[in-house]
């Protein structure tokens, strides 16, 4: 059965096709969620009030085919309600993919390079916007094109092409004042 007529099953009450589909979901659904609000407990609580919603308002859904986008969206928009509604800061988390690197594809590469790396782009990704890392992990951690975040995000393609790039021109900047940082040597002691 494919996830269209689990789509239209569900909107006429069967628990088990929503069940279905979102199972398949969840996982990345939480990561989307972790990366936008940067905090595993406050992911986990927009990914339970997301399905909740998806639940309550499937019945408006018109094209059953635009599920995945549907749900994205109001993932994105859960998101950012609960980060306006946070009282303190953006909590740091490391950026932890959801697949293990091709064992192979870093054959020659110093790995303290790569770890540098990571980080460097971490600390880029964290100063970002809400709305900013948004865009970021549709497009670059969840492969979705253009037309498929902005679907997602529910705005126009072509802001979203606009704010995608100039997330990334923010990120770039990051990283590149990271590097002209000096840091401080450790004292040798004598």
């Amino acid at each position: 059965m494919d996830d269209t007529d689990l789509v239209i099953r569900a909107q006429h009450g069967d628990v088990d096709a929503f069940a279905q589909l979102t199972s398949a979901r969840t996982r990345r659904l939480f990561a989307a969620a972790r990366m936008i609000v940067r905090d595993d407990d406050l992911a986990a609580d927009v990914v339970q009030e997301a399905l909740f919603r998806a639940w309550r308002d499937l019945k408006a859904l018109r094209d059953p085919a635009a599920f995945d986008a549907w749900l994205r969206r109001i993932l994105v928009r859960g998101c950012y309600a609960a980060t306006r509604r946070r009282s303190r800061g953006v909590v740091e988390i490391a950026l932890e993919p959801d697949w293990e690197p091709d064992p192979g594809a870093g054959a020659g590469r110093d790995p303290m390079a790569t770890v540098v790396q990571r980080d460097q782009l971490d600390r880029a990704f964290a100063r970002l916007k809400p709305e900013q890392r948004a865009i970021v992990t549709m497009h670059a951690y969840l492969g979705l094109s253009i037309t498929e975040t902005a679907d997602a995000l529910g705005i126009p393609v072509g802001t979203t092409a606009s704010r995608l790039s100039r997330a990334l021109q923010a990120m770039r900047a990051a990283v590149e004042a990271d590097e002209r940082t000096p840091t401080l040597a450790p004292e040798v002691v004598r």
